[in-house]
């Protein structure tokens, strides 16, 4: 299958890995210093827990024709960027999309993309379960358990579902298909939130979060504030065991993150505070909808934005 991944960070850099591994023909969309490492050096990865390393040749372009066919497109970029690459995708003549990352606002990309495009668009929500971060070399460290994408329609039935079997079927990499997929990254956005800016407010330095009590307690408050929001305007918390640590295992869930925050593969996280900013916007929007108070999210948010503006 001919497969574009638009977007070469840690998380399509793996996904590219893995199309590669699969048979497909696989090109990836790249600029600057990235696309000449991945010319250069071809595609490196460091698998963190499986302690090996790969090299794959993929074709790199530096940007994406209209007339530019691939059977399947995976756009996987950070929530905040994907507006910018939007009437690109919809310009392009391919009907398969897939939207990779955190995305508070899917109905709005998907109308953007349908109503814009000359041809059918089929599209699809998806979140790789996976993380890491890209050394200066170029090299990608991938922290995963197992390769795994949670997928969805915002329409239902999901049509291309033969098309993305056929992409992953020769590789040990799980789809796991949601039938709310709009609900889910909702509910994974608010503990995203949540925790990565407690790692922000401390430079990414996990050990030393872990170590602030009330931070980590105002942290879990503002998770259920969110969910709490999310409930008002109907949606279904999910996975439900979220929210259900929360509220009846309070003091579990506490020392888990304490835990989870010492690990030493956690230093190599990589995250963006500029789209946890964009989500934090994202949920104002949902406030406006309904009157319910949130106020450790506002805390919490107030705090970590001050220091962001500020930097």
């Amino acid at each position: 299958m001919r497969i574009l991944v638009y977007g070469a960070g840690v998380l399509g850099s793996y996904l590219a890995h893995v199309l590669v591994r699969g048979g497909n023909e696989v090109t990836v969309l790249a600029r600057g210093k990235r696309a000449e490492q991945l010319k250069t050096n071809g595609l490196v990865i460091r698998h963190y827990f499986q302690l090996r390393n790969t090299v794959d040749e993929v074709k790199v372009i530096h940007e994406l024709a209209s007339d530019d066919l691939y059977d399947l497109i995976f756009v996987v970029m950070k929530y905040n960027d994907f507006p910018s690459v939007l009437s690109i995708l919809a310009e392009n003549q391919s009907s398969n999309i897939v939207l990779v990352g955190n995305n508070a606002d899917a109905l709005g990309m998907q109308n953007v993309l349908q109503e814009k495009s000359k041809v059918k668009k089929n599209v699809i929500f998806g979140f790789q379960i996976s993380a890491g971060l890209r050394e200066e070399s170029g090299r990608i460290i991938c922290i995963r358990g197992g390769g795994q994408m949670v997928l969805g329609s915002l329409d239902g039935e999901i049509p291309i579902k033969p098309i993305l079997e056929n992409a992953f079927k020769k590789v040990k990499y799980k789809l796991a298909y949601h039938a709310d997929i709009d609900a889910w990254l909702k509910s994974h956005i608010v503990m995203i939130v949540a925790l990565n800016s407690v790692s922000f407010l401390y430079d990414g330095d996990l050990n030393k979060a872990s170590k602030d009590k009330k931070l980590l307690k105002q942290a879990i408050d503002v998770m259920d504030d969110g969910f709490q929001l999310l409930e008002k305007l109907n949606y279904t918390i999910t996975p439900a065991s979220q929210v259900n640590l929360i509220r009846k295992h309070r003091r579990v869930f506490y020392y888990g993150l304490k835990i989870i925050h010492k690990l030493p593969f956690m230093k190599l996280v990589d995250g963006s505070f500029s789209e946890i900013a964009a989500l934090f916007d994202s949920f104002k929007k949902l406030k406006n909808q309904i009157n319910v108070g949130t106020p450790h999210w506002d805390a919490l948010e107030k705090r970590a934005m001050s220091k962001f503006v500020g930097r």
